[in-house]
Order: C-alpha cells, then sequence, then structure tokens
C-alpha cells in the first residue's frame, strides 16, 4: 500500500469546497449549458435504482436527462420521470442489457457530458461486456462507473482503463473487485484506495464511514460524515446520481466526486434532524440538495 500518498488526503471540509467553486452557467444559460447527461441503468427487478440516480442528478444542477433502462419497465420509468428522455433496452434471459444496447446509445456520443452506468443493473456477465462496449463510445464524456458495472475492472488480469473513470466501491465491492480481504481494506482505506487508483487508471471513490477518494496521479481526499441513516437501500444510486449531475454540469471527476459526497453526507445530516437518524428514505436525499448548494456556495 502507498501509506505516503494515503496521509496526504485532503479532508473533505465546508471550507475547503467554498475554496473549490463548481462550475456554474450563465444567467442566460439553457439546459444544454446545464450540462447534458445519460443513465444506464435499472432491471424489470429494480426499477426504482435508475430514477434515484435521475432525480438526485437533476436536484445537482444537470440541465438535460437520457435514462436507458430495460425495455420491459421503460414506459413505467418515463411515466415516474417526466423530465428524461427514456431509451428501452433489450434484455438477456438473465435480467441484464443485450451488447446490442450499445448501437441504441452510440447516436448520444459526444452529445452528452456525463454518463452513469450501473444503479440498479443485473447480470454481472451482460453489464460487465456493455461497460466494455460503452468506454470507447463515451470517450469524450465524464464517466461514472457503479454498482455490477464495477466488474469491467475484473474483466482481464492487468485491466486499465484508457482514459480514467470514476469508479465507486464499498469495502465489499472493493474486496470483491481486487481479491483482497474486507477486513484488509477497512484497516487501510487509503492505501486501498490510492492502489486502485493507479492499477486502474481510475479515479476511485471507496465509501464507508470514512470516505476516501484517489486519482492516478496520486491525488487523494477523505470524507468523514454522514450517519448510519445513510445506510440503507438506493442510497448509493442517489450519491452516483448526485456526483453524475455535477460532472455533467463541468465538475472535473474528483470534484464532482467530492462535492457529491459531502452533498449526499449533508443531506443525510438534514433529515435525520427530521425524522431522526434511522428510518428516512433514500428517494428523500435529493430534495435537500439545492438549499445545501447554495448554502456551501455562499
Amino acid at each position: 500500500m502507498n501509506t505516503h500518498a494515503a496521509h496526504a488526503a485532503i479532508p473533505i471540509t465546508a471550507t475547503m469546497l467554498r475554496d473549490w467553486p463548481l462550475p456554474m452557467p450563465t444567467a442566460e444559460g439553457d439546459k444544454e449549458v446545464r450540462g447534458h447527461l445519460l443513465i444506464v441503468g435499472g432491471s424489470r427487478e429494480m426499477p426504482g435504482a435508475i430514477l434515484l440516480a435521475a432525480n438526485a442528478a437533476l436536484r445537482a444542477g444537470a440541465g438535460k436527462l437520457t435514462l436507458a433502462t430495460a425495455a420491459s419497465v421503460a414506459p413505467e420509468v418515463a411515466v415516474a420521470m417526466p423530465e428524461a428522455r427514456v431509451i428501452g433496452l433489450e434484455e438477456t434471459a438473465q435480467g441484464g442489457f443485450r451488447l446490442e444496447a450499445k448501437d441504441r446509445l452510440a447516436p448520444l456520443a459526444g452529445k452528452v457530458n456525463a454518463v452513469l452506468v450501473g444503479p440498479g443493473m443485473r447480470d454481472d456477465d451482460a453489464s460487465c461486456e456493455l461497460m466494455q462496449a460503452l468506454l470507447p463510445v463515451f470517450s469524450s464524456s465524464q464517466i461514472i462507473i457503479d454498482a455490477c458495472a464495477m466488474n469491467v475492472v475484473a474483466s482481464a488480469p492487468g485491466f486499465r482503463f484508457a482514459q480514467p473513470p470514476l469508479i465507486t466501491p464499498h469495502a465489499g465491492e472493493m474486496a470483491h473487485l481486487t481479491g483482497q480481504s474486507k477486513e484488509a481494506i477497512v484497516a487501510d482505506p487509503h492505501g486501498a484506495a490510492i492502489e486502485a487508483a493507479q492499477r486502474w487508471n481510475a479515479v476511485v471513490a471507496l465509501k464507508g464511514a470514512l470516505t476516501v477518494i484517489a486519482t492516478p496521479d496520486d491525488q487523494a481526499w477523505s470524507h468523514e460524515g454522514g450517519n448510519v441513516g445513510l445506510a440503507i437501500s438506493g442510497s448509493g444510486d442517489t450519491l452516483a446520481g448526485i456526483i453524475t449531475g455535477l460532472a455533467a454540469r463541468g465538475a472535473p471527476l474528483e470534484q464532482a466526486c467530492a462535492w457529491g459526497i459531502a452533498l449526499h453526507a449533508l443531506a443525510g445530516e438534514q433529515l435525520a434532524l427530521r425524522f431522526g437518524i434511522l428510518g428516512y428514505l433514500a428517494r428523500e436525499l435529493p430534495a435537500e440538495i439545492p438549499a445545501l448548494l447554495r448554502n456551501l456556495a455562499m
């Protein structure tokens, strides 16, 4: 583990974020100026995951939204998310997306600022194959990889991204992707994140009570905050959506990630004040984001 670099992690605080302001559209900017994002995710059994991410992305300030999800649930997703264009993708027998999805999505290449792949996806093998196919198609976009789409890094020995995306594992997922024990990763999250960032040529956000963000060039940030109420179904989908919305606005991946992690934690703290630490829902987090963005910018 690169313990020297780990000790250089910059704490993510409100003051630090105010000194690292997010890109802001001009007063006359339209929805294109605010950023167009694509989310590829959902499935017959988990259609809600893409909705959680989509709501969070728009609450983070993105202007235009396209969703690509399972054809079997696309009409319902479109009704639930009237702000979005929704593309239905053909499914595998295991509930994933067929590789032909790449051709359905290719016309968006060069037109979307940020792409999130993974929330609610099923069929690990199909998801990994599609992720590999989408990487060169969307090489001009900022790419965020979550959930089972992260298996792409374990698809071949020595795998490395040609251009760094953001990958967002928690300790259990990192253990699966690296072959290390979860206990070893929890014991040294800084070192695990930095080693993975260098190995995969990716920005890595290792999520947990202490979240560590690492880049391939040895930059690192750390965040502690939030509460145990954030450990709930859909919380990770919401976080991924916040980050992607900020990236669509033009924030570099490491900045979008740092801001997104802080906003997600602060939203949990705000909800805990009203509902208690346990019992608030992931779907309630996005509504807190606009006010938090405004307060952090002051």
